[in-house]
């Protein structure tokens, strides 16, 4: 018995164009006071990234597969298949890599390998919707003497911020003081120079603030006015808005406002319209405020954006975007007053109305989120970093 164990050092969230590190462990759980005879032996481990896609077959009608592809044996459990028993189809694989090669562990010993690979920055994001999802996996594959081939996977989340693909690392860098009792690969200086470079994006998309005010108004007259500093977020934000029903002609007795994502099939991958067809287009409320606001002047509100959740992205087979959704609620009495008069001869008992005839419409703001530091997401939504198994 032989005891795998893979743990990434950084948390399971990266930025594509990152180096993945992760240390392998391989360890023969036997106590030292075994018998040399209880020697455990592996002929090879390997390694390597892959991204795995599946479409919900009641919303995408995706082309027949390629019959001209050449068989890689898929039912050999003998050649190293990452995607063996997924669901969906593999769209994105980096090279396999070898661990090692005739490893022979005696009771109680244990070594460990460490596997480095860059993400790819040509892939989706990863997601989870309810036409398509996207999922980054690592996997290890194992094998011994005359044995089929036990796989360990290590699930990942891998953000895609776009414009990252083209960006080139700088061979001449600036002259800068360096230690020389201090090492530090290449891969390391571009990781660092990568992260610093999508941080500044991110912030120079992210921070610029100006005002933009929207008049709200239905068929009738001015609901209001409704303002926002900017349109462009990140992960772990808040959006910030702020209503002003103070110049409205129309009374508003009630709003609410959805922090949503729209997930689209593009049309040449829409099934048509039938018995039993799921619709190409959903939605996704992702934080909700709601209001009773009849004679309020001024309100406000903050949606919180979850780190867990997906930025916006497009692929050739689904979009998905993010808006905030409004819902108004207005009297159809122009000048509506549920007050009681503020003078009264004699004392009375005043009632609202029981019922006020209303209208109700709504409106889509769209807005656009980006990712953010991996390593704030790994630190405030954990996942798992190490994944084992036994052989």
């Amino acid at each position: 018995m032989i005891e795998v164990v893979a743990e990434l050092s950084r948390g399971p969230v990266f930025l594509a164009g990152e180096a993945l590190e992760c240390v392998v462990t391989v360890t023969n759980p036997l106590p030292p006071t075994a018998t040399s005879a209880s020697s455990e032996a592996l002929a090879w481990a390997s390694a390597q990234i892959h991204c795995q896609f599946h479409a919900s077959e009641s919303r995408v009608a995706l082309p027949p597969p390629d019959s001209n592809q050449p068989d890689v044996q898929p039912d050999s459990q003998t050649v190293f298949l990452p995607h063996r028993g997924e669901r969906g189809q593999c769209i994105l694989s980096t090279p396999p890599k070898i661990l090692f090669c005739d490893l022979r562990l005696d009771p109680g010993e244990s070594k460990s390998y460490s596997y480095s690979e860059v993400l790819p920055t040509e892939g989706p994001p990863s997601f989870r919707g309810q036409s398509v999802k996207y999922v980054y996996k690592l996997t290890i594959g194992c094998q011994r003497v005359n044995s089929p081939i036990t796989l360990l996977r290590v699930p990942l989340r891998v953000l895609v911020l776009t414009g990252l693909q083209d960006v080139h690392f700088p061979q001449d860098e600036a002259v800068a003081p360096t230690s020389p009792f201090l090492e530090e690969d290449d891969s390391g200086k571009k990781d660092s120079w990568l992260a610093e470079l999508a941080g500044e994006r991110l912030m120079a998309a992210t921070s610029c603030r100006s005002l933009h005010l929207y008049n709200i108004s239905d068929g009738r007259g001015k609901v209001g006015t409704f303002g926002i500093f900017k349109s462009v977020y990140r992960l772990g934000e808040d959006v910030v808005g702020t209503l002003n029903f103070g110049e409205g002609t129309v009374a508003c007795l009630q709003f609410s406002v959805s922090l949503q994502t729209e997930e689209r099939v593009q049309p040449e991958y829409q099934r048509r319209r039938g018995t039993g067809v799921a619709p190409s287009v959903s939605h996704v409320t992702h934080a909700r405020h709601q209001e009773a606001c009849l004679h309020t002047t001024r309100t406000s509100f903050s949606l919180p954006i979850p780190l867990c959740s997906t930025p916006g992205f497009c692929t050739a087979i689904v979009s998905l975007k993010w808006r905030l959704h409004f819902e108004f609620v207005t009297s159809q009495e122009l000048g509506l007053v549920l007050l009681p008069p503020l003078e009264q001869p004699e004392p009375a008992t005043w009632t609202g109305p029981e019922q006020v005839p209303v209208d109700t419409f709504s409106w889509d703001l769209p807005i656009k989120v980006l990712p953010t530091s991996p390593t704030l997401v790994s630190y405030a939504a954990p996942g798992p970093s190490t994944s084992s198994i036994t052989i």
